[in-house]
Parts: C-alpha cells; structure tokens; sequence
C-alpha cells in the first residue's frame, strides 16, 4: 500500500490535481502527484528563464537554442513550455518547410541565418541546420556530396555563431523505438494531432537503424568543446522538458538576482 505525506495529500487536493484526475483517462493518484509536482517545478523554472531573458536584454546578448531528434520525441512540446510566460516580442520560434527551390540554389546555411536573432533576443529553433546531418541523407533529401559538404563546414558554422557575442545551445531528445511507436499511434488516433503525422515519420520506424547511424555520426564529428550536444532522455516528456530548461538556465550565466520589476530596459 502507498503511503502518501500530508504535502502530498495537500497537493492532490488541489485544483491542478483534480482538474488532471478528472480529465485524464485511465490515470492514478501517483501520475497525478508526479504532475502536480513537475507543474511546481516547471514554474520555478519559467520564471528563472524571464529572468534570464531580461538578462539577456539589458546585456544585449544573443541566443541560438537548437531542438533536434527524432520524430514524436517532444521537441515543440519542449519549446512552448520553455517560451510560455516569455515576452514573444524577445522571442521567435523557427520550424521551417522544405526548402523552396530557389533556397536550395542557395548556400544552405543562409535560410537558418535569416531568422538568427538581434542584440537582446532568443531563437528556438525547432528542427535545424542538422536536418542535413540526418533526416536529409536517411530520407535521400540530399546528395552525399552536400551531406558531405555540410559536415564539413558546420563546426566552424557554428564557431562564427559562438563568436559573434552568441549563446549557441544545441538539445537532441531521445526516444526510444517502442516510444516513437506508441507516440505515432497516439498522433493518429488523435483527431486534434493526426495532422501532424507526416510522410518522413510513416518512414521513420522502418528506417531507425539508419536514423541511427547518422545520427552517431553527427554526434561524432559536430560534438566540439565550442557547441557540444546536450543529450535528453526524453521518453518520459515532463522530465525531459523540465532538464532542457535547466541546461539553459545553465550554460547562460544570467544573474538570478535581477529585478522584474525594474523598468530599465523595454521588457
């Protein structure tokens, strides 16, 4: 029998916690409280990062936050609780299209670093240049030549990035191949999500040990002391949301003793 403390049964108790016990199907006391609890630490977290995006701000600085892996491993969910109480004016959010035709006739980087960010802004991008380090070359998007060509081109990239008074952050999420499965069944059992299940992901468990292989090959070669990865384990979604936010929080040295409520700066 569980045994539950008088701060869980308080928590359980609020209105977090019955809105999830209600709402969600075939749910329990203690995936309640885990939620419960990951919302409370989420917060703490979101409110850290308004801080460090002021930071940003007053200090006119620059941040890149890249969001690769495979497909349903929960990189845009990542990304809207990172950016939810954010002020979107200091923000944009990049998922780009296939590229158009005349944007393949131009060099590859130049359709991502049209979107990087001014003095005082942040960029997420969801999906990346690294589209060329996998998805493109397992899905023969690409010819070896420009795959080849990227791989040897991105590390210095990024240095003129990391250079140009520029936080680069880059996050792959993994998930594992049971995972993938059953995140798609739910995609397309879902008539709110269905949309989003594509033709690249109908692929995508038939092709895993190919994903896999390029992907430890970008690991390989693209994994500097300059911008290294920062690996998510990512089958369980809160917490894989609630560690990007802390590597963030991490590798950008803000002040946490900011004031929020100074009117210094434009916020």
């Amino acid at each position: 029998m569980i045994k539950y403390s008088l701060r869980d049964l308080k928590l359980l108790s609020s209105k977090k916690a019955l809105i999830y016990l209600l709402s969600e199907p075939n749910t329990t006391i203690s995936k309640a409280l885990r939620y419960v609890k990951y919302e409370i630490n989420l917060k703490k977290l979101q409110i850290e990062l308004i801080k460090l995006q002021k930071w940003i701000s007053i200090n006119d600085k620059k941040v890149i936050v890249i969001f690769e892996g495979r497909d349903s491993a929960g990189k845009g969910g990542a990304i809207r609780r990172a950016i939810e109480h954010l002020n979107p004016r200091k923000i944009k959010v990049v998922a780009l299209p296939k590229p158009t035709e005349n944007e393949r006739s131009q060099w590859y980087f130049q359709r991502y670093v049209n979107y990087f960010p001014s003095k005082g802004n942040i960029v997420f991008f969801d999906r990346s240049w690294y589209n060329r380090a996998v998805v493109e070359p397992v899905n023969d998007f690409c010819s070896e030549a420009e795959y080849l060509s990227f791989m040897d081109q991105v590390n210095e990239f990024e240095k003129m990035i990391t250079d140009s008074n520029t936080y680069l952050i880059k996050f792959y999420f993994s998930i594992s191949k049971d995972e993938q499965l059953k995140r798609f069944n739910d995609i397309k059992n879902s008539s709110l999500k269905k949309w989003k299940f594509s033709s690249v992901d109908s692929k995508a468990q038939k092709l895993w040990k190919k994903y896999t292989y390029y992907k430890d090959q970008m690991f390989l070669k693209t994994n500097t002391s300059n911008s290294p990865w920062n690996i998510i384990e990512a089958n369980r979604k809160i917490n894989a949301r609630t560690e990007a936010i802390k590597i963030i929080l991490e590798k950008i040295p803000y002040s946490k003793e900011i004031d929020l409520e100074s009117e210094k700066v434009d916020f």
